[in-house]
């Protein structure tokens, strides 16, 4: 055999070796659902199981929480507000201090985004993650940076 061709073969399998592996972590499930049929809905913590696919206010993932200066009432309509500027995102629960959120890609994808309204420090936690695949390729941390930047411009006067 040539040994350009062969070379090639190599390469070739190679790079379909590789796409098998990064589509099989991509098409990797999520943590089981808890007993209320909903992932970690019970986890007032919003800690990230997979840091790969997640990102949180809580722990060493480096964002920060969301501020608010008033009531949780306040920081419940300042997060509508925001969210408003998102047509990709649909709210699925509300609750007075919480509130679920879902994020669909234009491909399809769908990340849960959760807040949680503390308001004895005035803050508002969150957790955003990808309901498949094992990666997010940056997409949680970049949606909750420009979150974060709609949302302290909501808070200005």
């Amino acid at each position: 055999m040539v040994p350009e061709l062969k070379s090639a073969r190599m390469n070739s399998k190679f790079a379909v070796l590789m796409m098998a592996i990064l589509l099989g972590a991509c098409a990797a499930t999520v943590p089981a659902p808890d007993a209320t049929g909903t992932p970690d809905a019970g986890n007032s913590d919003l800690v990230c199981l997979l840091p790969s696919n997640c990102v949180s206010s809580r722990g060493n993932g480096g964002l920060l929480p969301l501020l608010y200066v008033g009531t949780p009432a306040q920081a419940m309509a300042m997060l509508q507000a925001t969210l408003t500027t998102f047509p990709e995102a649909t709210v699925v629960r509300t609750e007075p201090l919480a509130m679920e959120v879902i994020f669909t890609t234009p491909l399809g994808f769908r990340d849960q985004v959760d807040f949680r309204i503390d308001p004895q420090v005035q803050r508002v936690q969150f957790r955003s993650r990808s309901l498949f695949g094992l990666f997010d390729w940056g997409k949680n941390r970049s949606r909750m940076q420009e979150f974060k930047i709609r949302f302290e411009k909501q808070a200005r006067p």
